[in-house]
């Protein structure tokens, strides 16, 4: 395979559950490849950097195999290889959520009185 499309080969990596969402992504500027911000056609290759933020997380890998398949999650992880930098920032960032809980992340609507007053508190 010479290229693939770089929204197809996001979703068939798992970065993205549907193809249209990895295709928005590219759109927006989510996705960077080789540090240049690029249009969902562009012909990715073997041993290209992307930079892919999907909103939860972000990801800093190189992509070693092309396909256009989704497979399983095991078989998608085949086809990258995540930078050192970017899983120690990973990691860190984890770290941290787990040390600091966002107060407003266990509200599930619209805050109450009660809540606003608790969260005044802190």
């Amino acid at each position: 395979m010479q290229g693939l499309r770089i929204d197809k080969w996001c979703w068939a990596a798992r970065f993205f559950k549907t193809r249209s969402l990895a295709t928005g992504a590219v759109d927006h500027g989510k996705v960077r490849c080789n540090e240049v911000r690029v249009k969902p056609a562009q012909a990715l290759k073997i041993g290209d950097v992307l930079e892919i933020d999907n909103g939860a997380t972000r990801w800093e890998v190189e992509v070693l195999l092309l396909s256009d398949h989704r497979g399983s999650a095991s078989v998608a992880q085949l086809m990258y290889r995540e930078t050192q930098a970017s899983l120690l920032k990973r990691q860190q960032i984890e770290e941290e959520r787990r040390y600091f809980r966002e107060p407003t992340a266990e509200l599930k609507s619209r805050p109450t009185k009660r809540d606003r007053r608790l969260l005044d508190q802190y």
